[in-house]
């Protein structure tokens, strides 16, 4: 259905443009947005954002994993030299730690991809803030994107929209 669309949309744009070339010329530029938004300064310094704000927590995850592995490791070991009563505390213990551990994993999950996810769309507002400056500067009368087939490098401005983001840190 999308596909569909796509050309739907295309043939429109085609037929709109074959009649409007006759009557002057038309500038049309291409952005590969996926390689901006793996390229762009802005995400890396984003990278680095959310690893500087997770790791504390992603830190004492992994704490609690290697803290329930020894006591795992004790209980395997150590399980006939302890009473009955003892063995049973420290696996109801291990226990608790694992489905503690479990629940803080999930939340870790969570907030990581919601913060991801704000960081995503603060990009993505700035690098189409960045396409439509370009586009409006430099006077292009039509920008595709997604959906495209084939775009020349003599039409594709990504490297343009590159620069513009890089001067924008």
């Amino acid at each position: 259905m999308k596909f569909l669309s796509n050309v739907v949309m295309a043939s429109v744009i085609m037929l709109a443009l074959t009649g409007a070339v006759h009557a002057t010329d038309i500038k049309i530029g291409f952005v590969n947005v996926a390689t901006i938004l793996e390229k762009a300064p802005q995400a890396e310094m984003a990278k680095v954002a959310l690893e500087k704000e997770f790791s504390p927590r992603l830190k004492r995850l992994l704490a609690s994993q290697k803290e329930i592995k020894k006591l795992d490791e004790k209980i395997a070991r150590d399980a006939k030299l302890m009473s009955q009563s003892e063995a049973r505390r420290l696996q109801r213990d291990v226990l608790e730690k694992k489905r503690a551990l479990k629940r803080d994993q999930e939340e870790f999950r969570e907030d990581s991809n919601l913060r991801r996810n704000e960081e995503l769309g603060k990009l993505q507002r700035l690098v189409f803030e960045a396409i439509k400056g370009l586009s409006e500067a430099e006077k292009y009368d039509l920008v595709l994107h997604d959906g495209v087939v084939f775009a020349s490098t003599s039409v594709d401005i990504t490297d343009k929209v590159q620069q513009r983001l890089s001067s924008l840190k």
